[in-house]
């Protein structure tokens, strides 16, 4: 069984410094700072000081539990393999976990999907040596000017050459390294448009990406893609994929099993059909928020990237 591990770090605080607009342009390089709003800068300003923790999982396997995306670390032979790459202002803690894994240098850069904080570190990955593989919708977002609403409201410019993956898949990929079977799949339009999930085969670990979000609201984002029903679907698929012995790595929350997965996939909807019920009856967003028709999880699911009512207006969009 695997331990129930937490992030170090202040969820409620996380939420709050979403909420600050200012000085940010300490953490964050500039061309990542094309706006002050929303969530966004405030995930640079925190990402900066909150600490990165390292879970042993199966074999070769660990996990790095920070303020960003969780990222996976395959170790061997052939050099670290990553799975995705945190916010870019986590680098020097994430740059000081992995060197207490080992010293060995990283070869190798998977991004799950194409969000900052998952694929903020690519750029500097890279330059350490490593090659990026990711969708083909991640390179897309990834090389020109995107926009996303909700409470993102951030236009994220063109990344660096060196932080567009360089090779691209549609559908599947297989790869080998460390003596591991890693098996790539994209998931139809879910959380956008450009999630993977990467299965390690012989130790059967599922990575998958912000398909998952462990006793969290998860962000949707309608403008890459992404719905309400798609990433129900997904949650679908990763029970589908799984059994009770697999090890599931969120994009967020606490490394999980099979059940978590069902959890999150009955709070989903569960939430999604009374907001459709109520938006049926012609309430208006406000009244629907007001109708808290997430009551019984608000408290522990609302304390990350979406509180509550930011979660329903997403569930209003796509009903």
């Amino acid at each position: 069984m695997v331990p129930e591990a937490s992030l170090d770090i202040s969820r409620r605080q996380f939420l709050a410094a979403g909420g600050l607009t200012v000085a940010a342009a300490c953490f964050a390089p500039s061309y990542l700072m094309a706006e002050t709003e929303g969530i966004v800068v405030g995930a640079f300003k925190e990402a900066a000081t909150a600490k990165v923790t390292v879970q042993n999982l199966r074999r070769n396997i660990s996990v790095l539990l920070g303020p960003g995306g969780n990222i996976a670390v395959l170790t061997g032979p052939d050099g670290k393999l990553l799975v995705d790459a945190e916010i870019i202002t986590a680098r020097p803690h994430v740059t000081e976990a992995l060197a207490s894994i080992n010293a060995d240098p990283i070869k190798q850069l998977i991004n799950t999907h194409w969000h900052f904080d998952h694929t903020g570190g690519n750029e500097w990955v890279h330059g350490a040596g490593a090659s990026i593989l990711a969708h083909e919708n991640t390179r897309k977002h990834l090389s020109q000017a995107t926009r996303v609403e909700g409470n993102f409201r951030y236009t994220f410019p063109a990344a660096p050459a060196g932080a567009i993956p360089s090779t691209v898949f549609k559908d599947e990929h297989t790869l080998h390294a460390n003596n591991t079977t890693l098996m790539l799949k994209h998931y139809q339009p879910a959380h956008t448009d450009s999630d993977i999930s990467v299965h390690f085969v012989e130790a059967d670990i599922l990575h998958t990406g912000d398909t998952f979000w462990n006793r969290d609201y998860p962000f949707i984002d309608y403008w890459t893609g992404g719905s309400i029903d798609g990433q129900i679907r997904a949650a679908e698929a990763n029970i589908a994929k799984v059994t009770d012995k697999t090890i599931v790595i969120p994009g967020h929350g606490a490394v999980g099993k099979k059940a978590d997965l069902v959890l999150f996939r009955d709070v989903l909807v569960e939430i999604r059909d009374k907001v459709a019920a109520l938006r049926k009856q012609g309430k208006s967003l406000p009244e629907v928020v007001a109708a808290k028709p997430g009551a019984r999880y608000d408290a522990v699911w609302g304390n990350l990237f979406q509180n509550p009512s930011d979660f329903v207006a997403l569930v209003y969009q796509g009903v």
